[in-house]
């Protein structure tokens, strides 16, 4: 195992831990809800209603869910208290 590989799983895994939080999920899902729904009406309303949406129009609607809610985590992520190196 590289140095410090199990520091950073130990870091990767507490971030993961604190983002499961109920009411940091609560809130990141509600996020990435209304800003999928935003981005997706904008981009992508014309195709779905034209309904000639195919797989590739799917995949780039959810992707506009998938990727507030990465972004709202790691904005969750950078806000908390540092804990200090072990």
């Amino acid at each position: 195992m590289a140095p410090g590989a199990g520091t950073r799983r130990a870091r990767a895994a507490d971030a993961i831990a604190y983002c499961r939080r109920a009411a940091h999920l609560r809130r990141t899902l509600r996020i990435a809800l209304v800003v999928g729904v935003v981005l997706t009406l904008i981009n992508q309303l014309d195709v779905l209603v034209s309904g000639s949406a195919g797989a590739f129009t799917y995949v780039k609607c959810a992707l506009n869910f998938v990727v507030p809610f990465i972004v709202s985590n790691l904005g969750l992520l950078s806000g908390r208290p540092r804990q200090p190196d072990a």
